[in-house]
């Protein structure tokens, strides 16, 4: 796991603010209560709503 286990608890949904989880196998930041994914680039998480994925 590339990020720390401290910063994985810190961060937020940049739209809803909940919660998130990572998805080590593809290295990525889920929301479920939007249904959304975020990137992780070079060990850092794209938090960036326009840039999110839907799921």
């Amino acid at each position: 796991m590339a990020l720390s286990k401290d910063l994985l608890e810190k961060l937020v949904c940049p739209s809803c603010k909940n919660k998130m989880n990572y998805e080590e196998k593809n290295d990525k930041l889920i929301c479920e209560h939007c249904a959304l994914s975020y990137k992780i680039n070079n060990d850092v998480p794209v938090l960036l709503a326009d840039e999110a994925e839907k799921i």
